[in-house]
């Protein structure tokens, strides 16, 4: 099911597929026994699929349909309330909560156009690594490679599981340090993060309440921007018109961003910036070394760690041993902050936004690779918790440069067919999400030629 979701809705429209034909696809690839439907998904939705199914069709045949997505199938990060089931946010802590009152509103905004739920996705424990390993529910090997069992990437990591295997057409995630651009990279599809607060985050489960955003993980950037648009509460098809690479004002960070790249990613990602520059865009390179404030402001733990501790602070108490404990460990770095350290952040947050919107002004979209490495294996980093940390941190250094800046961000799939996924991640300035979709597109025409 890697179709885009404007090919299934042309396929929906003309009557070569049904919503009921789509949502057996989508179930019969999550059961399949040579997949990873099994730790992709925490929980399945099938009959609650297939009523949905039976609906979206009835309403298609009527002429009812509340959008022309409507009987598309989609997973949900283990994040997101929906009513009746409680939110385990991929841990065993919470899964005996009190069921959900409400959908989450994204989610409920997304339900309202037609799009049925055919699940849950596992999830880093709490969103709070970019790994993408559960302990308490498997972790989803990545589509390449399967054999060797490589991470997925996280913390989304059954959404990006899901989407590459055909399980669902499109997933929801969450992405606080690169936690939708992460797995995406890593599995080769496209993620998205959009700027902090276009979707609402009622009825999401918080890491960090100053840096988490919703966005989608799917095959296509036109994808990721209709499902934006439906959950940001946008005018269905508002966007910037369609444009060019040929002109295209293009900035590559010279500072953190390639620091120990491996080679087969810095080869890739080199060969789409000459395949960008060939067809006429402008492609600089700047020093922007005002992205090496992050590392100060993030030298005590940053912001997930105290807000997530300010969530958690009640339940670390009551059942530590059930806390994933490198979850549990992060959380507690918290209480190496004061309240004067976590002021101090705010004012170095808001020097380093100033800073860094006033170098990328003048460009259309910063480059970098989403990750700098391939998706390492999933018993490499079990066993052996130094190097668990020093991936974990060397996989959302580049995505989370941009959540602290709070911009818009997305990561493209450029590797050639065959080869180990690398991303290509596109970024620009808070509030150009519009932008930043547009020229996206034409970075991905570009790059698909």
């Amino acid at each position: 099911m890697r179709a885009t979701l404007n090919e299934l809705a042309a396929d929906l429209a003309t009557g070569r597929t049904t919503a009921s034909q789509l949502v057996e696809t989508s179930l019969a690839r999550i059961a399949d026994d040579a997949g990873e439907g099994a730790r992709a998904f925490v929980k399945v939705h099938a009959e609650k699929a297939r009523v949905a199914a039976g609906a979206a069709d009835a309403l298609r045949r009527a002429g009812l349909a509340p959008s022309r997505f409507a009987g598309i199938p989609i997973a949900v990060k283990d994040l997101f309330d929906l009513a009746g089931e409680p939110t385990s946010a991929g841990s065993v802590v919470l899964a005996d909560a009190a069921p959900a009152p409400a959908d989450a509103v994204a989610i409920a905004r997304l339900k309202a156009a037609g799009f049925i739920i055919v699940g849950r996705n596992n999830m880093t424990e709490f969103a709070f690594s970019g790994l993408g390993i559960n302990p308490h529910y498997g972790t989803p090997a990545n589509p390449h490679d399967r054999a060797a069992r490589r991470i997925p990437g996280g913390s989304s990591s059954g959404a990006a599981v899901c989407v590459t295997d055909g399980m669902a057409a499109a997933a929801i995630g969450s992405d606080t340090g690169g936690s939708c651009r992460i797995p995406a990279a890593l599995c080769g599809i496209v993620g998205y993060k959009p700027t902090a607060g276009a979707v609402p985050l009622g009825g999401t489960l918080p890491l960090s309440f100053t840096l988490d955003s919703i966005g989608p993980l799917a095959a296509s950037v036109d994808c990721c921007a209709s499902l934006h648009a439906i959950m940001s509460g946008s005018p269905t098809g508002e966007s910037e018109a369609a444009r060019s690479v040929r002109g295209l004002r293009i900035a590559v960070p010279q500072s953190v961003v390639f620091d120990g790249i491996e080679p087969h990613v810095a080869a890739t990602f080199e060969a789409a910036l000459k395949q960008l520059a060939d067809a006429g865009a402008h492609v600089d390179e700047i020093p922007l070394t005002e992205f090496e404030m992050a590392g100060r402001i993030n030298a005590k733990g940053g912001f997930a760690a105290p807000e997530a501790l300010s969530w958690h602070r009640t339940l670390l108490e009551q059942q530590p041993e059930r806390y994933d404990q490198r979850v549990r460990a992060r959380i507690q770095r918290a209480r190496e902050q004061s309240a004067a350290d976590y002021i101090d952040m705010l004012h170095m947050r808001r020097a380093y936004i100033e800073a860094v919107n006033r170098v990328i002004s003048p460009y259309d979209a910063l480059a970098m690779p989403t990750v700098p490495m391939i998706a390492p294996t999933i018993a490499s980093l079990e066993n052996d918790t130094d190097l668990f940390v020093k991936t974990n941190l060397t996989l959302l250094r580049n995505p989370s440069l941009i959540n602290l800046m709070d911009g818009c961000s997305i990561s493209l799939p450029i590797q050639r067919d065959g080869e180990a996924p690398v991303g290509l991640m596109l970024s620009a300035a808070g509030g150009r999400d519009a932008a930043l979709f547009a020229n996206a597109r034409a970075v991905e025409a570009a790059l698909r030629r």
